[in-house]
């Protein structure tokens, strides 16, 4: 999904967290699945609203974000 300004995330992403995103070689939404959300939620220039927003995209095609390391069980 390409908006009107050429940004492959959909509206509400705002420029800083693209560029956020492109730091770490995410131009795409499908693209964010290979990552936890807590650690895109940590970058610089992402806020609240985008992460809802990509979150939301993610949905719509069928994704997540990767799953939190699991806790370890040592009982």
């Amino acid at each position: 999904m390409v908006d009107k300004k050429g940004s492959a995330f959909p509206p509400g992403v705002a420029q800083p967290a693209v560029r956020a995103l492109a730091s770490i070689g995410v131009n795409k939404v499908e693209q964010l699945a290979r990552h936890r959300e807590a650690d895109v939620a940590d970058l610089h220039g992402m806020g609240p609203k985008a992460l809802s927003v990509l979150r939301a995209a993610l949905l719509a095609q069928g994704l997540t974000f990767r799953p939190a390391k699991p806790l370890r069980d040592d009982a």
